[in-house]
């Protein structure tokens, strides 16, 4: 194995404990302390500003949040309970999500997008004990915090796709969550001392590690605004900058290409935005530039992650973003990275993590567990490289994955779906480029006898699959799919030869 210990953030402050895993010395003792610390340091200052709806202060946050830590305890959830939140992004999404720790219970973020079969999988697998409903008000009952928590105690479960087409539940720790707090502000770099004064616009999910752990929690823990736009459009996206003083910018490339396009930007004063961060997605050289031209005083960086390591692992610099464009950077103060059986030729190989990051484990699924997390290591399934400088490259998915804007879709699970639709012989998945979302999701569909109808094929897919799942893309075949000897589909032939003809279907 090759390791990188390269890397050009804050790193000190940090020991390694006795099974070598390197953590943040002085943390709070839970996320509860932390949020608490900021209530009692900056009570009057806005907290969570929803675009359209309610602005809390830090006050106002706490106060409510504890009414329905006391509404969810009056309930019966009891310490180590599950309660899941069904909620859109906004004030609310927060409140269910602040008040179920303060409740001690574990917050389940459930992504809205899924199929109603997924979501029902995700609720039942976790056992919730409590559903936060939009058509349900947020419980409410006398003030209640359980504040003895502790960093071992698990805070969330964030559920992320799985090949096998049932998603998995990253079980995420107050420690795991605080460790990315920290990370985030040392490599982005975030001011401490500024952190009260900072407004960050959260235009992505807050189901996401990126949405919740990246950007909400740091703030909450800056003591700065947290401004949540419920419903992403790019006119509200810039309107929003310049309403609500935005300083800091964290989404994918995708959302910057479309901001940087549309015909208002022109108008739009980004003179206060200090910070644009992306990930999730590959970014091209050009978009990179476009982005420092129009947030001309902002330092830009890339950021790379997973569920699994509870958003951060690596960073890419505002120094390096540019000459380096297809690097996701260096590795977080905290996190080591290694490759496991590089290739001798080309140094290729296995992405592996280790940090106080790292997730507890996957609930109720002990095997992927022991698949995944090996000797204190995750294995990410992703191809990478790590040149002399430190900087790791992702070249490859282990995994069939495609990434479709941040979205991560697997393969196998839509071709399982597509394997029982009607007309379908034959079925193939794969990611087709685009200069937006990165890739889109195609589909090579070889008919049976009968044919294949692809309108009606989209709406069998669409009431079982979640929306950003459904192929975009779909392509008929009348030869039968090329395979190897073994019997695998080349699905590099497919990517190579297939001629997709136009959109199938928008977004």
């Amino acid at each position: 194995m090759r390791e990188s210990l390269t890397r050009p953030f804050d790193l000190t402050g940090i020991t390694r404990d006795a099974s070598g895993i390197a953590r943040y010395d002085g943390l709070p003792a839970s996320l509860v302390e932390a949020v608490r610390m900021s209530v009692e340091a900056h009570p009057d200052r806005d907290a969570i500003v929803e675009v359209g709806g309610n602005t809390y202060t830090y006050a106002q946050l706490w106060e409510r949040a504890a009414r329905v830590a006391g509404g969810l305890h009056e309930h019966g959830l009891v310490r180590g309970d599950r309660a899941a939140i069904l909620l859109p992004a906004g004030a609310d999404w927060v409140l269910a999500f602040l008040g179920t720790l303060l409740a001690g219970g574990v917050v389940v973020p459930v992504n809205t997008r899924f199929a109603e079969p997924e979501i029902d999988y995700v609720v039942e697998d976790a056992g919730a004990a409590y559903v936060f409903r939009p058509e349900v008000v947020l419980p409410d009952g006398p003030a209640y915090a359980v504040e003895d928590l502790a960093l071992s105690d698990p805070a969330a479960i964030f559920y992320t796709s799985g090949t096998t087409g049932f998603p998995k539940g990253a079980i995420t720790t107050h420690e795991n969550f605080l460790s990315n707090i920290e990370t985030a502000i040392r490599v982005m770099p975030l001011d401490r001392s500024a952190g009260p004064t900072l407004r960050s616009l959260i235009s992505v999910p807050l189901f996401h590690v990126t949405g919740c752990n990246t950007q909400l929690l740091v703030q909450l823990a800056l003591g700065g605004a947290a401004v949540v736009l419920p419903v992403f459009d790019v006119r509200a996206f810039l309107a929003t900058i310049v309403d609500e003083r935005i300083d800091v910018l964290v989404s994918v490339p995708a959302i910057y290409a479309l901001a940087l396009s549309h015909p208002d930007f022109a108008a739009i004063d980004t003179s206060r935005v200090s910070l644009v961060a992306y990930g999730g997605a590959p970014i091209a050289p050009a978009l990179v530039e476009r982005i420092k031209a129009g947030f001309p005083a902002a330092r830009v960086g890339n950021g790379f992650g997973l569920t699994e390591v509870s958003s951060i692992a690596t960073y890419l610099p505002h120094e390096w973003s540019s000459e380096h464009a297809d690097s996701v950077g260096f590795g977080a103060p905290v996190v080591d990275l290694r490759l496991l059986d590089p290739d001798p030729v080309t140094g290729v190989g296995e992405l592996l993590l280790r940090g106080p990051n790292t997730v507890a484990g996957y609930w109720n699924k002990p095997e992927a567990t022991a698949q995944a997390f090996q000797d204190g290591w995750l294995r990410t399934g992703d191809l990478a490289r790590v040149d002399d400088e430190g900087l790791v490259y992702i070249v490859d998915r282990a995994k069939d994955m495609i990434n479709r804007g941040g979205e991560n879709v697997y393969c196998v699970e839509v071709e399982n779906a597509l394997a029982g639709a009607p007309g379908v012989a034959e079925a193939a998945v794969v990611g087709v480029p685009d200069p937006v979302m990165g890739e889109k999701v195609g589909a090579v569909i070889v008919p049976g006898p009968a044919g294949v109808d692809v309108t009606e094929l989209l709406g069998y897919l669409e009431q079982r699959l979640a929306d950003f799942k459904v192929p975009q893309y779909v392509a008929l075949r009348d030869l039968p799919l090329p395979r190897n000897p073994g019997g695998k589909v080349l699905k590099g032939d497919l990517r190579e030869h297939t001629e997709w003809g136009r959109q199938v279907r928008g977004r």
